[in-house]
Parts: C-alpha cells; structure tokens; sequence
C-alpha cells in the first residue's frame, strides 16, 4: 500500500478562556504540525476510481495502480477544552500561536497542563532509564572483549615464555655437552631434553618430541615448534 498522493485542508480556529467575558484569543496557526493532537472523525468515504484501459496499461508500465481517493474529515467540536503550548507572536491585534522557530515540540492537546507535563516527565523518564540500560549493556560487552583480547595476549606471552626457556634451556645443555657428543644432543627431545626423538608430526613434518611428551600435550594437540594443528603421528625408530 502506497499513498500517491495527499491533500489536506484545514480551517483556522481561535482558542478562548473558559471565563466569559475575557474578551481574549488566540489563533491557532499550523495544527496538523502539533503532537497529541487528537482529532475526532466526522465523515468518511472512499471514491473508487474509474479506469480506463489506456489508464491499466499506464498503470502496468508504471509499476502504479490507484485505487481511489479516501476523504476524510476530522473535527475538533466547539467547546472543546484545549491546552496548547508554543510559541506565541503578536500580528497586527492578533494574538498568534505557532510552533516554535528553534525546532522545539508544538503540542496541542485535551488534558489540561499539568496532566501533560507529566506525560512528558514520564516519556523523559522512561528515555534516561533506557540510556541507562544501554550504558550498561555497552560497557558490559566492552568489558567482555577487553577480557577475552587480555587473555588472548597473556596465552601468546606464556607461550612465547615457555618456547624461550626451552631454546635457552637447549642452548645451555648443547654447550654443557658439546664435548661429551653432539649428536646425541641433537636428537633429544625439545620438551623434555632428556629423551629422544620419537615422533614425526603431520601434516608440518617436524621432528622434535618424544612419544611421552607427544600424550602428554593438552587437546587439541599441536606442533611445539610450530603450533600447527597435529593430524596424524607417525612413529620414529632411531638406529
């Protein structure tokens, strides 16, 4: 459903104190631009429209098909009790009411000042709490990204610890022992350092553990050289 096209018109009217004889109004410009607003419906019919068939081939060009024209009339009955809040000027001797130049809200409505005023306080109210909630929705799921990149960044730092001590821990035995057999040295464990080499890891092809040190890996399993993925073990048997 799509409106083409719409037209409105409106007839002015004063608004008047409820004491008689006050002598004072006050024209009421733009209402159709004021919020609760509440109009009461007094007439309504809708005029089909009547096409004929270089119209439905137009239509089916277009994409557009009307249906008819909806007319409307709403009404504020007189004597109605009415608060209006605005801006007001002074043209001439009439006393105007209009909405606001600063882009401020225009209200015209039934309930009377105070009643209004609440709703609004109420409406104010219910958009701070809603800020409120979403403050702390926003810092919750900040602080929870925050959490989980800190302890990302702690497992990379232990990481990169551990794989320090044990090159610095094989630098240390390889020069304690370059004397007693280097050969021997080379083929220990990387993990260990005390047995030797046993286990071909897939699909990276490095050789540096022992079957011990291999189970003893948490799950899921991976490389200690290159912390690639382990797929597949294949055993090592040294002559």
């Amino acid at each position: 459903k799509k409106i083409i096209h719409q037209r409105t018109n409106t007839t002015p009217f004063d608004l008047v104190p409820q004491e008689e004889g006050a002598g004072v109004t006050v024209r009421v410009m733009k209402p159709l631009d004021a919020t609760e607003l509440s109009l009461e419906t007094v007439y309504e019919k809708f005029h089909p429209s009547v096409q004929s068939f270089t119209d439905v081939i137009g239509h089916y060009i277009s994409g557009e098909r009307p249906k008819g024209i909806q007319e409307t009339e709403q009404m504020l009955k007189v004597g109605t009790a009415l608060t209006g809040v605005g801006e007001l000027v002074l043209d001439s001797t009439t006393i105007k009411l209009q909405p606001p130049k600063q882009g401020m809200p225009y209200y015209l409505s039934t309930m009377d000042f105070n009643s209004l005023l609440q709703k609004q306080e109420s409406n104010v109210r219910f958009w701070k709490i809603l800020t409120v909630l979403f403050g702390f929705a926003t810092c919750a799921v900040l602080f929870f990204v925050l959490r989980k990149q800190y302890r990302h960044q702690r497992e990379r730092r232990h990481l990169k610890q551990m794989q320090d001590e044990f090159r610095q821990a094989q630098e240390r035995l390889m020069r304690e022992r370059n004397a007693e057999g280097g050969e021997t040295l080379r083929n220990a464990c990387v993990v260990c350092l005390s047995n030797t080499k046993s286990c071909v890891f897939l699909e990276c092809g490095h050789i540096c553990s022992c079957t011990g040190c291999y189970q003893a890996l948490p799950e899921p399993k991976t490389c200690p050289m290159c912390r690639q993925a382990i797929s597949r073990l294949v055993p090592l048997y040294n002559s």
